[in-house]
Order: structure tokens, then C-alpha cells, then sequence
């Protein structure tokens, strides 16, 4: 698939809006990428993952890790592509932890997935997560890049497409001194 074609995706499911957003990350946003609205398609989900997927063919992923709740079909659709098994972190006290008998085997390569990125804090809770257990991060796969290249992580990062949103401090964000009504998306 082109960048193209998967833009074009993004705006017929819907999954590209467009108001006054605040960020899990807490900046703001005058659009937002909303992956459920395209990840409520499975025919969508599976053909955007398996592209996704085969970034990571050849490079031994025994399993594929994301943090609830985004990265949630994401992770299955790409463990699905991969032929490996998926499991998922789940938010405890702000941190990410293993619950319901998941477990990271020493030196398991795990690719770690989610839906977007903006300054990508969950996706590095994530690897940490890996780490800890011993496991190696084989890589990041995301569907959408918003970072403008400002996420950074000591493992390979690929992305379907990269959207140059822009995201504004709160303090600094002309949609506030507008005073237009902000909206809280997502999983939260």
C-alpha cells in the first residue's frame, strides 16, 4: 500500500478528525487520528497490520507485545500476520505491568505495537516492560507516526504513514485562546 492509499483509508473510515483535541500526551491538536473508527473494520485492521507486518518478516519475532487499550487490535492483528502469539500490557497505577498469566521469556524477540505516537511515552513504557522481563525488542510498529520525527527509541521504529499534525503546548495553543470547546478522544 502507498502512503497514499492509506491516507485514503484513514479519511473513509473516518479515523481522521478534525476540532480542538487534547492528547493523551497533554498537547493539543486540531486533528486527531482515531484508530478504533478504522480498526472497528477487521478487513481494514488486517490489510493495514499485515502491511505493517511485513516490515518484520524476516526478523525472528517469537511475539508481539502493545499497551492497552490502542494498540490492543493492532498488536493481535499483527501477531495474527506474524504467526506468533500476542499479549498485551495492561495500565496499573500509571505504569504498564503483565497481568492474566502473560509472560516474556528471557532473550524472547518481541516487537512491540500501538496504534499512533506523538511523543511516544507508552510505546517506551512498553519497551522498558519487555526489558525488564528480559526480553529483546526487536522493534516498534506503529500504524501512525504524529511525532514529526520527535519519538525516538533505541530500537527500529516503522510506521505505515507519518502525519505532520500539529500539537500545541496548552499554554502556547491557538485553538484555547480561541476559546473553541476541546474534545478528550481516545481510550481514556
Amino acid at each position: 500500500m502507498t502512503d497514499n492509499e492509506i491516507r485514503d483509508l484513514l479519511l473513509e473510515s473516518g479515523a481522521l478528525l478534525e476540532g480542538h483535541f487534547e492528547l493523551r500526551s497533554g498537547l493539543h491538536s486540531d486533528r486527531f487520528f482515531q484508530a478504533a473508527l478504522l480498526l472497528q473494520y477487521p478487513e481494514l485492521a488486517g490489510r493495514v497490520c499485515e502491511e505493517l507486518a511485513e516490515r518484520f518478516f524476516d526478523d525472528g519475532i517469537e511475539a508481539v507485545i502493545s499497551p492497552a487499550v490502542g494498540g490492543l487490535i493492532v498488536g493481535h492483528e499483527l501477531a495474527r500476520a506474524l504467526g506468533v502469539r500476542a499479549i498485551f500490557a495492561d495500565k496499573e497505577n500509571d505504569s504498564l505491568v503483565l497481568k492474566r498469566g502473560f509472560v516474556i521469556g528471557e532473550g524472547e524477540k518481541v516487537l512491540v505495537a500501538e496504534d499512533v505516537i506523538t511523543r511516544g511515552g507508552r510505546v517506551q513504557q512498553t519497551v522498558d516492560l519487555v526489558r525488564a522481563y528480559g526480553g529483546e525488542v526487536a522493534g516498534i510498529a506503529v500504524i501512525v507516526d504524529r511525532s514529526g520525527g520527535a519519538a525516538n527509541f533505541d530500537v527500529r521504529l516503522e510506521s505505515l504513514v507519518s502525519l505532520d499534525l500539529d500539537a500545541y503546548d496548552p499554554d502556547a495553543c491557538p485553538l484555547c485562546a480561541a476559546g473553541t470547546e476541546i474534545e478528550t478522544p481516545g481510550s481514556k
